[in-house]
Parts: structure tokens; C-alpha cells; sequence
């Protein structure tokens, strides 16, 4: 066990230390979108509105919080992993050092995981200015955590499959980019047709945004969506480990 997390750690700090160097730029500019999110539809298009009950506001500053964890977790493990494979070449040398796949999985999973948690707890900070009514809960930040570290492992994954920066691009463009506006991120699923509400929660961002803002606004915990975040958290991880077994063939 000693072992694994020593691995774990070894290959989490080799990118723990370029972020390091860098963080304050990386954090600045992971900023920028979530907060021009925040501008346009807390304050310019939702301003006086109501939605499930809540000045518009208060709902959709989880559903930014939960958006900001999935598009910088996602982008932070897949974009440095992918890096590392096409120019440096150093992730073929973690492929030939003694480390269990679990721990290399996991050690690039954590780096998006920091990234990500780190800005929506930024994103968090703001909202709690404007809206001072979201509850403060140390739920919130373990759920948080979670959601980060299962978008870290999609990045992971994706950056497994992904050979080329255009393939990565054409993904994000077909489904990094829908998700980011359909899972309920700034409008209540309960708007939705049925039909359209059941296919969103066959999608990890859904889950997360459900779960955050529940806890931030005081609402009943949505235990299936807690499940679906674990099981696709676990549908990613086995992924990684097929996609990196097929690698290193």
C-alpha cells in the first residue's frame, strides 16, 4: 500500500511542480470564462428572475462552480498528459519505469484534480460575495473533490484514446462543448421534456451540478446522482486502465 502511494506521488509530483511555477497565470486564466459566465447570465440575463423558487442568481452560481471543476480538471490532466505524449516524450519513460498502471492513472487524474478544485473554490469565493445566502458546507467541498478528480479521469482517459491535438479539438467541439450548456449548468432540467431531462443525466456534468447545487442551496441530496457520479468515475478509471494496457503493447 506504502508503495502505490509512493508511486501515486511520484508521478503527481512531476506535474505538481510545473504547476508550481506557473500557478498563478493557470489559475487567472481559468478565471476568465467562468466569471464572464457569471457577468452575462447572473447578472445580464438573469437579473429579477426566478428559477425552482430561487433569485436566478443563487442557481446558477453552482451550476458555474460545477462547470468551472469539470472544464479545468478535464482540460488540465488531458491537456499536460497529451504534452507529455506528443513533444516531451516523457509519459513513454513513465510507461517503461517501474510504476503500476493504478498509480500513473491516478497521479495525472490528481493534477487535474488540483486544477480544477482550486478554481471553482475561486469561482465559490465570488459567488459567496453575491450571493451570500448559498450555505457554507464541508459537503460541498468533498462532493467538489469527487467531481473533480472523475473530471480529471474523463481527461485522462480521452488523452489515452486521442492521438493528435485536432482529435482532442474535435471532441471538445462535439462533446466538451454541448455539455457545458445542456446539463443543467444554467437552466433547471425541469424545463425539459422528459425524454431530453433522461438523456442529460446519462452525462457526468449533469451529476455534479445537481449535487453542488443541492448542498449550496439547501435542497434534498440527490443520492442518484451521487451514485451516478461514482459510477462514472469508475467507468472512467477502468477506461484508463484498457487504454493504457493497449498503450503499452
Amino acid at each position: 500500500m506504502m508503495g502505490m502511494l509512493g508511486d501515486i506521488y511520484s508521478v503527481f509530483w512531476l506535474d505538481l511542480r510545473v504547476l508550481r511555477r506557473h500557478w498563478m497565470s493557470l489559475i487567472a486564466t481559468s478565471l476568465v470564462l467562468p466569471l464572464l459566465y457569471l457577468v452575462a447570465f447572473g447578472y445580464g440575463l438573469g437579473r429579477g428572475m426566478a428559477v425552482d423558487g430561487f433569485p436566478y442568481l443563487s442557481f446558477v452560481i453552482p451550476g458555474i462552480v460545477a462547470l468551472t471543476a469539470f472544464s479545468i480538471s478535464f482540460n488540465g490532466a488531458a491537456s499536460k498528459l497529451q504534452v507529455d505524449k506528443m513533444y516531451y516524450k516523457s509519459f513513454d519513460e513513465l510507461l517503461m519505469s517501474p510504476v503500476s498502471s493504478y498509480a500513473i492513472i491516478i497521479g495525472k487524474a490528481l493534477i487535474g484534480m488540483v486544477r480544477g478544485a482550486i478554481s471553482a473554490v475561486a469561482i465559490y469565493a465570488v459567488g459567496l460575495i453575491l450571493a451570500p445566502s448559498m450555505l457554507i458546507s464541508p459537503l460541498f467541498f468533498l462532493i467538489l473533490l469527487l467531481s473533480c478528480f472523475v473530471f480529471a479521469l474523463f481527461g485522462v482517459l480521452i488523452a489515452f484514446i486521442v492521438s493528435s491535438h485536432h482529435g482532442m479539438s474535435n471532441f471538445s467541439t462535439l462533446v466538451i462543448l454541448p455539455m457545458t450548456f445542456l446539463c443543467g449548468t444554467f437552466f433547471s432540467l425541469n424545463q425539459l421534456p422528459a425524454v431530453a431531462k433522461g438523456v442529460l443525466y446519462f452525462l457526468p456534468l449533469t451529476h455534479s451540478t445537481e449535487l453542488l447545487r443541492s448542498i449550496l442551496l439547501d435542497l434534498p441530496f440527490p443520492w442518484l446522482s451521487f451514485a451516478g457520479l461514482l459510477i462514472f468515475g469508475v467507468v472512467f478509471f477502468i477506461g484508463c486502465k484498457v487504454a493504457l494496457r493497449r498503450s503499452s503493447v
